[in-house]
């Protein structure tokens, strides 16, 4: 069954989002901003039910969207703080988030992700939602690990490229090469970093769930 079916058949029994939030959604669909897709949206909230996060940091604010939507799913004494880099994105998102009266519980910071992460502190964050700039996540890695506390969630959506990090790098068109390279190498590194273990998903245009280990010490203590 080609995957596209399977995609819609599973998007059919995905109830839409209701009131601000809906809205706040088909607007950026319509305007052509990048908002996670249903089914991931779908595995991002069991995984948020699942875990009770307190402290979520997402990379790749947009229009908000995700980060309210998340604010669905935690409790009222959690936070979520989110970067983004276009000023008119930071605009736009900050009036969402006033206006779903979530201004307490979402913090934007603005800049590059690239320039905020290294002054972030050392295990801060048990849920981090990585969904920036594709080619960016190979250079972010070092220092979301470093700001995860141990057995905190690493989501990283967006890893197959509508389906381009499957082809070899000379069929991709020249103008996508730089991200397929740097998305393989991501894979990689997530899969091959002895600090996290992970499992990638083909759910939408792909998930890495990656969970941070805990140290020979934690890993004792738990187990008394």
């Amino acid at each position: 069954m080609e995957l596209q079916k399977v995609s819609s058949f599973i998007r059919s029994y995905i109830a839409d989002d209701a009131g601000l939030l809906g809205e706040i959604y088909s607007e950026a669909v319509e305007q052509q901003v990048p908002v996670i897709r249903k089914e991931t949206r779908e595995l991002l909230k069991t995984q948020l039910l699942l875990l009770k996060p307190k402290n979520l940091l997402e990379i790749g604010t947009a229009v908000g969207y995700s980060a309210l939507y998340m604010s669905k799913w935690i409790d009222k004494d959690a936070h979520i703080t989110t970067i983004e880099l276009s000023e008119e994105r930071i605009a736009k998102a900050k009036k969402n988030i006033l206006s779903m009266g979530k201004e307490n519980q979402i913090t934007v910071l603005a800049g590059d992700a690239a320039d905020i992460l290294p002054t972030l502190s050392d295990q801060t964050y048990d849920f981090i939602f990585v969904d920036a700039a594709k080619g960016q996540y190979i250079f972010y890695l070092p220092d979301v690990l470093r700001v995860s506390k141990p057995g905190a969630l690493i989501f990283s959506d967006n890893i197959l490229q509508d389906g381009d990090v499957l082809e070899s790098h000379f069929t991709v068109e020249k103008r996508n090469r730089t991200i397929h390279d740097r998305m393989r190498d991501y894979i990689y590194a997530l899969c091959n970093d002895k600090r996290i273990d992970t499992a990638v998903l083909s759910v939408a245009d792909g998930v890495a769930l990656s969970v941070r280990k805990r140290d020979m010490e934690e890993s004792a203590n738990a187990k008394l």
